[in-house]
């Protein structure tokens, strides 16, 4: 089926547009652009050169999609943002593309972003996230499956948030959220495991209690995070999600968020 493309949109006759798409008076699409099949872009949104977009996307009023870099190393180069399928990207939402050549901004499938968010250049979004109101995410950052952020979270650059995690209103982060937990306050500390989430996940509640060991042993313990790691092994009955724990600490670069005090 033929896509509805209103006369009043700006929409360069380079773009691929896929079948069956509603794209609004004002839209503004310029020449190396993707869109995929079922997509519905509302008036004044703006979808620039690099980005590659899926099926079944919603992008509402004000939004700008594959937005220029804010990186002082940008020199101009090709570079991409990739979307997945069926993601709600709310008003005002601005994504970057990515920095340098063979870079890549990437946001997976089934993501709601609320009105005002930021995501930054060369961060890669997972699939089933929430970004709240006027959260901003710099670059070079990674957000697994299923995190959620509340609103006005800042996340700094060059950061990882594990699968699973949510971050409270107003947080500002500079480390590591690793998956499953809680993360809040200022300065940011651990608050818990997301049992909530976990319980959504379908993670059976004597996994939950497996995790929620190792977090005491990491979070509450006498010890470094990296002798956590080492009593995690040895203490906690292994599993996926203890493996996904265990590894995305010790791959950390930023660091660990806080213990609670």
């Amino acid at each position: 089926m033929a896509s509805d493309i209103s006369p009043k949109a700006e929409v360069s006759p380079k773009a691929k547009i896929g079948d069956n798409c509603k794209i609004y008076p004002f839209v503004y699409i310029e020449d190396d652009v993707v869109i995929g099949d079922n997509c519905v872009i509302y008036p004044f949104v703006s979808i620039l050169n690099g980005t590659r977009m899926g099926n079944g996307n919603k992008i509402h009023q004000g939004a700008v999609i594959g937005a220029l870099p804010q990186d002082f190393n940008f020199c101009g180069e090709e570079t991409e943002l990739i979307i997945g399928d069926k993601n709600l990207i709310r008003e005002n939402v601005v994504i970057n593309r990515a920095t340098h050549t063979g870079g890549q901004t990437v946001i997976g499938s089934f993501n709601f972003l609320m009105e005002g968010a930021h995501i930054s250049h060369d961060t890669k979004v997972g699939d089933h996230c929430v970004f709240g109101y006027g959260t901003k995410i710099a670059g070079d950052c990674e957000i697994g499956n299923g995190v959620i952020f509340s609103s006005s979270v800042i996340e700094n650059a060059g950061t990882r948030v594990g699968e699973g995690a949510m971050v409270q209103a107003g947080t500002t982060f500079s480390k590591d959220v690793p998956p499953y937990i809680i993360a809040g306050g200022k300065p940011v500390a651990y608050s818990g495991p997301n049992n909530t989430m976990m319980t959504a996940y379908g993670i059976d509640e004597k996994i939950q209690k497996h995790i929620a060991n190792a977090y005491r042993l990491v979070f509450h313990g006498q010890n470094s995070v990296f002798d956590a790691v080492i009593q995690i092994n040895a203490q906690v009955p292994d599993g996926p999600q203890i493996r996904s724990i265990v590894n995305f600490i010790n791959a950390t670069k930023a660091g660990i968020i806080g213990k609670m005090k």
